[in-house]
């Protein structure tokens, strides 16, 4: 009996953290938002609006786009497959939007300064990020238009997509960390606050590769 109730419990403990983690996931990508927005003061200058597009970009419109098709955090959860497909798009095209803008905004600013581009870690791996979050968005139109992948298995489609899409949000996280690490951003807040700050990136980032690996590991269990 007491083996029975624990076998029970054990899915509804599982199903209440990973609730609890996806619930604090969604409320980490705003309030970590709003605070580079407060501390970038966007408008003031050629810089300020940098930090601030490019953790729009990927802390809060791709975190949200993948968070859409979690079982357990979906705003949307209610809704059709399909419904969350185009909403997943919409907002993915939002994140491309905002990292071309935070991209153009750092480069008019060290064009300006006189200053070389892409010497950095941060610079270099946050352009990587811009051009593979792209083409990672031209390359779901297929899914979204089934006639677009002639030849191709939709549900390989999505595999290949979750995969390359885990890859990409991975690159967002690190760009946003090797962020954190700037001179800007070290200047701006104190220890405890930096340390913080990385947290909620690293959290943010543990969540969605839980997110994407048990949705497709459960499948291939369904498949066997």
């Amino acid at each position: 009996m007491v083996q029975n109730k624990e076998t029970e419990s054990e899915p509804r403990i599982y199903g209440f953290t990973r609730t609890a983690s996806a619930v604090l996931t969604h409320f980490i990508c705003i309030v970590f938002t709003v605070f580079i927005a407060i501390l970038s003061r966007p408008g003031t200058s050629w810089f300020s609006w940098h930090p601030f597009f490019m953790t729009l970009a990927f802390s809060f419109f791709m975190t949200e786009a993948i968070l859409l098709f979690s079982p357990y955090g979906s705003p949307i959860k209610r809704f059709p497959h399909k419904t969350k497909g185009r909403v997943h798009w919409i907002l993915q095209c939002l994140c491309v939007s905002c990292a071309v803008l935070g991209l153009t905004a750092i480069s008019y600013n060290k064009h300006l300064n006189g200053k070389p581009h892409f010497t950095s870690w941060h610079g270099l791996l946050g352009l990587l990020t811009v051009c593979v979050v792209g083409l990672q968005s031209l390359a779901a139109v297929p899914l979204i238009y089934h006639s677009l992948a002639k030849g191709w298995s939709l549900a390989k489609l999505k595999r290949y997509h979750a995969a390359s899409g885990l890859v990409t949000y991975l690159l967002g996280s690190a760009s946003l960390l090797l962020g954190l690490s700037s001179a800007w951003f070290t200047a701006s807040v104190g220890e405890y606050t930096w340390y913080l700050s990385a947290l909620c990136s690293a959290l943010n980032a543990l969540v969605i590769m839980n997110q994407v690996s048990s949705a497709y590991t459960a499948k291939k269990r369904l498949q066997y």
